[in-house]
């Protein structure tokens, strides 16, 4: 197989590369759970996803994840009978990135949809690392506002212990809660988290190491990873294409953040919104997220149009 570059010029031949059509052919016989209606309630903004993207890319990913999850289970059961101990569930992770408008939301609620479906894990949570954004107070106080979305504008101290608490087995784990209406962390809201199965953990940074040989880092408790890839100049094109559905929809609501922007005319929404994506969006993709592509288990690499053009597995 010839060596493949990432959009960041890096090498990924430690990947096999799958193209859409012979990925498809991985479902086997997965069954599709999903109606429209169901798709509807899924799909992001400006996101076109449709039934033939769920049978062709999303089956496939989650059956592997299925023989994954299962091999794992029996793994730790073997070590129960090993040890002698009464079983304690753990939850599998998987762990979901890539930059801000490609996708990886819709990613994360399709898998989740699908994947409690199958019968050995009905359970399956997602927590956004939204959540654990600083509050704008804090972001303030520490001139870290314009810098939201970066790596250290997240309190990763509480993500982490999060996802320990999980590893651990703990029957209750809680989770911030993040409004995007609001822009800001919702106080005393929290999203519960009870005995689950499987947990996804979507985020831009969630792939990112440590600075440490010591650190411990969120993917440190990920059994399974997947980065959501496109090249930057389409990913723009969707953020602005994004803005401008936002500001004829949300940004009109009186307790939006962003309401001063509802009342700008097209090409005062465009050249604001290019203006985010150049000073915030563009640089936080190309240091800090880009960068976390090839240590994900799994690359999907969509095209213009939204669809995933191509798989990339990270070999054994």
């Amino acid at each position: 197989m010839p060596v493949r570059l990432g959009h960041d010029g890096s090498v990924i031949d430690r990947f096999d590369e799958f193209p859409r059509h012979d990925w498809a052919k991985l479902r086997e016989s997965t069954p599709l759970s999903l109606s429209p209606d169901d798709l509807d309630a899924i799909r992001g903004i400006n996101e076109h996803l449709d039934i033939q993207e769920v049978e062709e890319v999303y089956l496939p990913l989650t059956r592997l994840l299925n023989l994954h999850i299962t091999a794992t289970q029996q793994l730790a059961a073997v070590t129960d009978t090993f040890l002698a101990t009464a079983p304690a569930p753990v939850p599998y992770i998987i762990g979901i990135g890539g930059s801000v408008a490609v996708g990886k939301s819709t990613t994360a609620r399709v898998l989740q949809r699908v994947l409690s479906q199958w019968p050995n894990h009905p359970s399956v949570d997602l927590i956004t690392t939204d959540g654990f954004l600083f509050p704008n107070a804090e972001l303030e106080a520490k001139g870290l506002f314009q810098r939201k979305g970066f790596p250290e504008s997240y309190n990763t101290a509480a993500l982490v212990e999060t996802l320990r608490s999980l590893k651990s087995g703990s029957p209750h784990v809680t989770a911030p809660v993040y409004s995007h209406l609001r822009y800001d962390i919702v106080p005393g809201e929290q999203t519960v988290i009870e005995s689950p199965e499987v947990v996804i953990v979507e985020g831009l940074n969630v792939l990112q190491g440590g600075a440490a040989l010591t650190s411990v880092v969120a993917s440190d408790f990920f059994d399974f990873s997947i980065f959501v890839d496109a090249p930057e100049a389409t990913i723009k094109q969707w953020y602005i294409e994004r803005f401008l559905t936002l500001r004829d929809a949300v940004f009109s609501n009186p307790d939006s953040y962003f309401r001063h922007y509802a009342e700008l005319d097209t090409g005062e929404a465009i050249a604001v919104a290019s203006e985010i994506w150049a000073s915030i969006n563009a640089p936080n993709l190309r240091n800090n997220i880009a960068p976390t592509r090839n240590r994900a288990q799994c690359i999907l690499t969509k095209g213009a149009n939204h669809r995933v053009e191509r798989v990339a597995l990270q070999k054994s």
